[in-house]
């Protein structure tokens, strides 16, 4: 961590005129520094060369299945295919972002495709989820990342847990990741979940239900015809575990255990961007690895940034948040993890009550 805020990080902060010295004009100043520095012009060629050595290791893997189908040395080919399906989820949010072409058009097409046909997740759904998310990134009611899903985030969602739910509530920083495992299916889940609700308007509907369609039968036809029944099963338990638990793994440490903002807080942008979200130390393998994803504070405050710009990125926000006093939250891998499985726990064990909390303190929406 590089710097400290000298008071709470989730006051209220006017906006007011974009004067100097404003919230408007430091976050300006800031996007102008990076605008100058050629940092926001897109990247084709180091998405095209990612792009073509996924889709190599993609088709070795293929090669792999055939050799090896009917031993169960196949479960090693599931698991590489759960991390090359994660790498091509990465491809499929950076061109979300525009961060490959500069053409809004062609980023949807190919982003399309490579959600619903390659990857087998809705790309209208996801579009919709993580949208709200960066405009408003941990902040109560308006962030879908920290609903109550099988984890809960905020503590008073805790408030009147019993029985069985209390009991996982209490361990759910340690079941965390082991829940990871079948994320995977959750979010094949989430797909043709958001595509059948016809009472919901859904972007290019039936061209997302045909796609995922061919996707997810066909890979189920093939698993299915060329392993015999019980390995086929495994085959789709290794794949996919290793794929939701890559992709969780990825996710997770960028905002959990961060501040979480009060309904209606008037944080300004920079702030708000910063100041819930964590960096993961790295270098160029953990840039790949985590798709960039380890720059997390850049990647909200420039979306469309290319991946290979985010190194150089961060070293200037690093160094503009220290002189304007923001706190700027880097930490190992591992460190992150623990601060996630902590952070949940502690959530969880306020299923209890603390008879030592101040009544005035759940007044403040602080609860980072």
């Amino acid at each position: 961590m590089s710097s400290s805020l000298s008071a709470d990080p989730t006051r209220i902060i006017k906006t007011g005129p974009r004067g100097v010295g404003s919230p408007m004009s430091e976050f300006a100043s800031l996007l102008r520094t990076v605008r100058e520095a050629g940092l926001l012009r897109r990247n084709r060629r180091f998405y095209i060369i990612t792009f073509a050595v996924i889709t190599v290791a993609m088709a070795a893997a293929w090669v792999g299945f055939a050799m090896l189908a009917g031993t169960w040395y196949i479960l090693l080919i599931a698991a590489a295919m759960g991390i090359i399906f994660t790498q091509y989820a990465f491809l499929t949010h950076e061109l979300a972002h525009r961060q490959v072409f500069q053409s809004s058009k062609l980023n949807d097409t190919l982003g399309r495709l490579m959600s619903d046909l390659v990857v087998g997740i809705s790309y209208a759904w996801w579009m919709n989820k993580h949208s709200r998310h960066h405009a408003n990134p941990n902040t109560v009611d308006k962030d879908p990342d920290i609903e109550t899903d099988f984890i809960i985030f905020q503590k008073e969602k805790t408030v009147g847990l019993k029985g069985m739910t209390k009991f996982m509530a209490k361990r759910q920083g340690y079941l965390f990741f082991p829940a990871l495992l079948l994320e995977g299916f959750n979010l094949h889940s989430h797909a043709f979940q958001e595509v059948f609700n016809f009472k919901k308007k859904v972007d290019k509907r039936w061209l997302e239900i045909s796609l995922l369609l061919v996707r997810n039968i066909g890979y189920l036809a093939v698993v299915f015809s060329f392993l015999p029944l019980g390995m086929a099963f495994a085959f789709l338990g290794v794949q996919m575990g290793i794929f939701g638990l890559y992709m969780g793994a990825s996710f997770a440490p960028n905002h959990k255990g961060m501040p979480i903002l009060p309904k209606g807080s008037k944080v300004d942008f920079l702030r708000r961007q910063v100041l819930t979200s964590r960096n993961i130390r790295s270098g160029v393998f953990m840039n790949h690895f985590m798709g960039g994803l380890n720059f997390q504070i850049e990647h909200h405050l420039f979306p469309t940034m290319p991946r290979p710009h985010l190194p150089l990125a961060a070293e200037m926000v690093k160094e503009y948040c220290k002189t304007k006093d923001i706190k700027y939250t880097e930490v190992g891998l591992v460190t992150s993890y623990g601060i996630v499985i902590r952070h949940l726990n502690e959530v969880g064990l306020s299923a209890d009550g603390d008879p030592f909390d101040c009544p005035a303190a759940g007044r403040t929406g602080y609860t980072g």
